[in-house]
């Protein structure tokens, strides 16, 4: 195997289809006698079900089975089990779902719908963080201490859903030392929504005492297990099976509406198809959180990083969900990109009564990393230095701790800034600008990880010399397992990529997946997938050292054949020996799985985590130049630029095209993607029309580097590279309007009115007052009791 074969501009096989309109997503399948369900939704944030009749309902015409809460007992969640499929007796969200139906038509559903008779009575509601962590706040959960706890470790207690501490070095005596400079900053972010192309959708049908669901979801294992918990059934008895994904960008990591579908499939003997509207799509979709940032550091004058504080709210909504684990991440976002002296962090997940958030692109990081740069340059500021010569002196090396007490391996982050002075040294000098905007430029560095965990994979070789790959992995749009996967199985057995054929996800076929998310796919799938191709490999090698009468050791494969090395054109043919092996010992298949390595953490330093350190560090460089109107607020990006550490680059095109999709994404949640929750709980952003995504005109061409070498457990080198790319976006385009401006940037997005308020001084400085001063005062539990996971 020769490790530059596997690396090629290698084209998606499934372009063509997709860009004729040729793919059956989720949301064009159908089946005989397929009926279709439609879901009935709470229409206030917060109350009690005082009744709930579906006698009429069931009499209208059309309709085959209404199910409730009644007939899902099971309770989900990550960390803990907080979330029904059904409202049971309390209304936790504005679109919380109450009851579903199956019809013969969408508009029999919809019409019996409006015939189920409902009484909520209204209760007290929170919808800020400010709100459920003032005291007395009304509880989201008054039961909270009931549910079952999935994973020890962690504070919990009344609004706060799950609190996760970082602890590392004296903070205390940092901040009180007389050399240190101490620099505060405040930050807020909204939320933002994932504009999937396809809506969540799924076809459920019952059969043999057996659920078989046919779902858009990034995760077929964690669909299956989870619909299983939720209707009291095993999950062996839940087939999950996965066509193309039209878009998930995180939206379709967690359970959405499989299990309504399913429950009405048994109900009604009859397959259910369910597909949510895009105003569904709009007012219930597991948003990137909103979150509230405050950063306290204890610099000395000469630039070194004494001491970091920090404390992050994130706001789960209704349920604890995902943002459960995204409070892990604050550890390494936040606590990342430096090398910091004694360090302190909190991360909470806070419950209100809005719709639950989820995980979107670089979950967690996007926001941290805004607020972590923008909180470097204050620094700087503070200090007197350069904002790049600070980040030169502290960016995270070779031996450095991260905040848990990982030890990072290698330089990477210096030689990218390195690359990154020489791209723009290159760059053409801007013609005279004298048109009354204001200029400004910055560069900043993010850091990420790959979320590795369990992954399998089987190969087998077919008698024609071709090769199947079959995994628990999902097509959502990225083209990992459509390019990079078959590229490493290729390499490895000497074939064309083209001729390794890529099977669907089928929880009855493949082995257990995480899920395709997280920058995983080529990494942990690959290394599996690796695995067993080496596996088929090695039984190929051996029938062909018999054919060849040569030995194993002594034999390539490449281009189709099995040869003696240093002897071009000598040996057979791969379907040769293929055909050959399958008459004399039957077909030949290899399997292979792959999971973490476990990178340690300092004993002591977590409490509440999911990942005490990570596997696979990914570091970014952003550079981007902005034009800031100031008659009417609007922010022009002129260029961008990125320096991106991708371990090893097996696919070039494609990492370009998710670098520039992923900075196009950050630019709307920077600049456009504003969503607010009105008096009643309801997200006001309900389309298209008043939710602004970047338009073609929006988009501004990115200059790209890749950076390789840096070090990898991922097969053959490789790094994921379709999350971190939106990573440093939103940080590199504030920061390079405060340089515009002169102005405090604490808040996103930058929408013209906002910039307008701060041209004009009447932005007033964000003050965060439900952040308690003392850090120690914003913990449910004292970080050293209960000691970490």
């Amino acid at each position: 195997m020769s490790d530059a074969s596997a690396t090629m501009n290698f084209g998606r096989r499934d372009a063509a289809d997709k860009l004729r309109g040729h793919t059956r997503y989720t949301i064009d399948r159908y089946m005989p006698g397929m009926l279709h369900a439609a879901i009935l939704r709470a229409s206030m944030p917060s109350g009690r079900i005082l009744r709930l009749d579906i006698t009429k309902a069931a009499r209208m015409p059309g309709v085959r089975a209404i199910v409730t809460a009644a007939d899902a007992p099971g309770m989900i969640g990550i960390g803990i089990a907080d979330h029904p499929l059904f409202a049971r007796d309390v209304i936790r969200y504005d679109g919380e779902p109450i009851a579903a139906i199956a019809a013969d038509t969408l508009m029999q559903a919809r019409d019996a719908l409006a015939a189920i008779d409902v009484e909520i009575e209204p209760l007290p509601v929170v919808l800020t963080m400010a709100d459920a962590l003032a005291p007395d706040a009304p509880l989201v959960h008054s039961d909270w201490r009931n549910y079952e706890i999935l994973l020890e470790g962690a504070a919990r207690g009344g609004n706060v859903a799950w609190e996760a501490t970082v602890v590392r070095g004296d903070v205390d005596a940092a901040f009180a030392r007389p050399d240190v400079e101490i620099i505060e900053s405040s930050f807020r972010v909204g939320r933002q929504n994932h504009v999937a192309f396809e809506p969540r959708a799924v076809v459920a049908s019952y059969e043999d005492g057996r659920f078989h669901i046919e779902t858009s979801t990034q995760v077929p294992w964690t669909i299956r297990n989870a619909t299983a918990r939720l209707l009291g059934v095993s999950p062996s008895r839940v087939r999950v099976t996965v066509p193309p994904v039209g878009g998930g960008f995180g939206l379709k990591f967690d359970l959405a509406i499989e299990p309504f579908a399913a429950l009405l499939a048994r109900a009604s003997g009859r397959p259910v198809r369910l597909v949510n509207s895009r105003e569904e799509e709009m007012l219930t979709c597991l948003f990137r959180e909103n979150a509230e940032i405050r950063i306290r550091s204890a610099v000395t004058r000469d630039g070194e990083i004494i001491g970091r504080e920090a404390v992050v709210l994130m706001d789960c909504g209704a349920y604890g969900g995902e943002q459960i684990f995204l409070t892990t991440m604050t550890a390494h976002t936040l606590g990342g990109n430096y090398s910091l002296g004694a360090v302190r962090l909190v991360s909470r997940a806070v419950y209100t009564n809005t719709a639950p958030n989820g995980a979107f692109r670089a979950c967690n990081g996007v926001y941290n990393t805004f607020a972590l740069e923008r909180h470097t340059d204050e620094i700087a500021a503070r200090i007197g230095m350069d904002p790049l010569a600070f980040r030169r002196r502290n960016v995270l090396g070779d031996g450095d701790l991260g905040a848990t007490g990982q030890v990072f391996e290698g330089d990477v982050l210096g030689p990218m800034l390195d690359r990154m002075d020489t791209m723009r040294d290159a760059a053409a000098m801007p013609p005279g600008r004298a048109d009354g905007r204001l200029y400004g430029r910055a560069t900043t560095v993010g850091t990420w990880f790959v979320f590795v965990g369990p992954s399998a994979a089987t190969v087998n070789m077919n008698a024609d010399g071709t090769a199947t790959l079959v995994t628990s992995g999902v097509e959502i749009g990225s083209g990992s397992m459509m390019q990079a996967l078959p590229q490493i199985v290729a390499d490895t057995l000497g074939l064309s990529p083209n001729d390794v054929i890529v099977r669907a996800a089928d929880t009855d076929a493949a082995g257990y997946d995480v899920g395709v998310g997280g920058g995983r796919t080529t990494v942990s799938l690959g290394a599996a997938s690796l695995s067993a191709a080496q596996e088929v490999r090695t039984k190929l090698l051996k029938v062909a050292s018999e054919m060849i009468e040569a030995a194993p050791e002594d034999l390539v494969m490449r281009s189709g054949r099995i040869e003696i090395a240093g002897a071009p054109g000598s040996g057979r043919l791969i379907p040769e020996v293929a055909a050959r092996a399958q008459a004399q010992i039957g077909p030949i298949s290899g399997t292979g799985a792959f999971t973490g390595a476990g990178v340690p953490a300092m004993p002591g330093c977590v409490a509440g985590h999911f990942i005490d350190a990570i596997d696979i560090p990914v570091f970014a460089v952003h550079d981007c130049e902005v034009a800031v109107d100031t008659e009417t607020g609007h922010v022009e990006v002129l260029s961008y630029r990125v320096v991106q550490d991708v371990g090893r680059a097996l696919n070039p095109r494609a990492i370009h095209g998710q670098i520039q999709g992923g900075v196009v994404q950050g630019l709307g949640y920077a600049l456009h993607e504003e969503v607010t929750i009105g008096s009643n709980g309801r997200v006001c952003q309900n389309g298209f029309e008043t939710y602004r995504v970047p338009l073609a005109l929006d988009v501004v061409p990115v200059e790209i580097n890749l950076y390789e070498g840096a070090p990898s457990i991922g097969p053959l080198g490789t790094k994921g590279a379709g999350e971190v790319p939106i990573l440093n976006v939103a940080a590199a385009v504030a920061c390079a309007v405060a340089n515009a401006t002169g102005k405090p940037i604490q808040e996103l997005p930058l929408t013209p009115p906002r910039v307008l308020e701060l041209l004009l001084d009447q932005k007033p400085a964000l003050s965060l007052r439900h952040i308690a001063e003392a850090w120690t005062d914003n913990l449910v539990r004292p970080h050293s009791v209960g000691g970490s996971n």
